[in-house]
């Protein structure tokens, strides 16, 4: 933690700010090594003081013991007598979490110039340690054995919610605290909806299903998808997932550090693009993954300039969705490298027919 509040007060330094004031849990989270949910954090260039209730003393004592520790009843007032002892005139904030009610109350109680900031801790976090890592590895094997299971458990006149629960109840047996998100079981034509979570549909022979999933693990997240078909698949069913495989593959062997985001996209998208189905890929090929499930940095289309680097964690999914007929995704999570990448999920993926 002490080399995360080193880098933080670099990167405050950089931008002019003598004080900032994290609110947002992963960053509370990330910097100040606090799970709890009630707690704010100041950070200037000589402290980092926490601010928490009665019922976090103890956790936030023994999880941030590198943050002076100051109890509040009311957390504007405490927190504007702290910074008239500090001297603190300018406070950064998170603009793009605090709300305008909050921002209101800052202003009326504080009596310092708000300054507003934006993906300062988020930038750090984008660049995982090794034990970050350790963790994420987990968390992507807790998934890939969750994807074996199911396997065995699928079959027709099943629904979507009943496999969803399977694999919510796996992971969490596996170690998981949850799953990472509303899983996402699709099956024949609902397969075509890129999130169309688990739904009362049963499944029938002939169907793709396509299953969206991930585990939380110790304040992590994977995020692992695998289209799958019951029964015999159809020639156009073949078709649209060798498609989608050779993106993927395509993309998961190229993409490396100094690439932009964008450029990164393209390494899939212009497969799909060729083959003719440009138009039913609609999402960017990926995002960053860690304390959150979509996080900095972007692989996407949308003019995502950033240049990828070692120690970001990106997701790689393309996808072709056809409506009224059915979709294909393949995804996994990789880990950017000094020379290229390391795949954290490994569930096979060539075309997994199920009887």
């Amino acid at each position: 933690m002490e080399q995360r509040l080193t880098r933080l007060r670099a990167a405050m330094d950089k931008q002019g700010l003598s004080a900032l004031l994290v609110l947002r849990p992963e960053n509370r989270r990330y910097i100040s090594g606090f799970t709890g949910s009630a707690g704010l954090l100041l950070v200037t260039q000589d402290e980092a003081v926490f601010f928490t209730d009665f019922r976090y003393l103890a956790q936030a004592a023994e999880q941030a013991p590198h943050c002076r520790l100051v109890e509040y009843k009311s957390p504007n007032e405490v927190l504007r007598d702290e910074l008239n002892k500090l001297g603190i005139k300018q406070l950064g904030f998170e603009q793009d979490f605090v709300t305008y009610a909050q921002h209101q109350a800052f202003a009326d109680v504080l009596g310092v110039e708000l300054i507003p900031t934006s993906g300062i801790v988020e930038e750090l976090r984008a660049v995982k340690e090794e034990s970050e890592l350790a963790i994420m590895r987990q968390a992507a094997k807790i998934a890939d054995d969750a994807f074996a299971h199911i396997c065995t458990f699928l079959r027709p006149g099943l629904t979507e919610r009943e496999v969803a629960v399977e694999l919510e109840m796996f992971m969490r047996k596996a170690g998981a605290k949850s799953s990472a998100f509303d899983i996402i079981v699709a099956s024949g034509w609902r397969s075509s909806l890129p999130h169309g979570v688990a739904s009362d549909k049963v499944l029938e022979k002939g169907d793709f299903v396509k299953l969206d999933f991930g585990a939380y693990y110790q304040g992590y997240n994977s995020d692992l998808t695998r289209t799958v078909v019951l029964g015999t698949p159809t020639d156009k069913q073949r078709e649209v997932y060798e498609i989608v495989l050779e993106a993927q593959k395509h993309a998961v062997a190229n993409i490396k550090p100094g690439m932009t985001g964008a450029e990164a996209d393209r390494l899939a998208r212009d497969i799909i693009e060729a083959k003719g189905y440009g138009e039913y890929f609609g999402h960017g090929t990926g995002h960053g993954l860690g304390l959150v499930v979509h996080e900095h940095p972007s692989v996407s289309f949308r003019g995502e300039q950033h240049v990828l680097v070692p120690g970001n964690v990106v997701t790689v999914e393309p996808g072709i969705y056809l409506p009224e007929w059915g979709g294909v995704r393949i995804e996994d999570d990789i880990v950017l490298t000094e020379t290229g990448n390391d795949v954290l999920t490994r569930s096979p993926k060539e075309l997994l027919i199920i009887q």
